[in-house]
């Protein structure tokens, strides 16, 4: 089962359970994935998906911060509950020592040597680490490791 197969049907269960709160975030995610599929007119892949499915949780966590400094906690928790549905979609996030070990080889493997590759680096880091780590600890780790 596909990623977009597996949120309809969470969909339907979420609809089956009278669970409104999570019916409307499915609901909100499938029609950002149409959206674009409609936009590109084809259907998308897994990886595609990913990327919808993460721009739209750092758009939550983005605003959920908005709204925790004006004072709205109610709006606050409603962002962080939905980027914690959504979270669910994406595959098992890389732990700090694993996403280390990952970058090392990416540097070996394409042979930087200082910041000025960082670059290169990124690119495929970013490709081969797709929806295992935000690009912000990716980027991160990277400026870490390299001299």
């Amino acid at each position: 089962m596909n990623i977009k197969e597996q949120i309809q049907y969470d969909l339907k269960e979420a609809m089956k359970k009278k669970d409104t709160f999570k019916r409307d975030t499915l609901r909100f995610l499938m029609s950002a994935i149409k959206q674009v599929e409609v936009d590109l007119r084809k259907e998308l892949n897994n990886e595609k998906i990913l990327k919808i499915i993460q721009k739209s949780i750092k758009q939550r966590e983005e605003a959920a911060v908005q709204y925790k400094e004006g004072g709205r906690e109610d709006l606050y928790e409603k962002e962080m509950n939905e980027a914690k549905i959504l979270k669910t979609y994406l595959p098992a996030q890389l732990s700090d020592e694993e996403l280390k070990e990952e970058i090392q080889a990416i540097i070996k493997e394409v042979g930087a040597s200082s910041l000025k590759d960082i670059g290169q680096v990124m690119q495929v880091a970013t490709k081969k680490l797709a929806g295992k780590a935000d690009g912000r600890r990716i980027s991160q780790k990277v400026k870490e490791l390299l001299p």
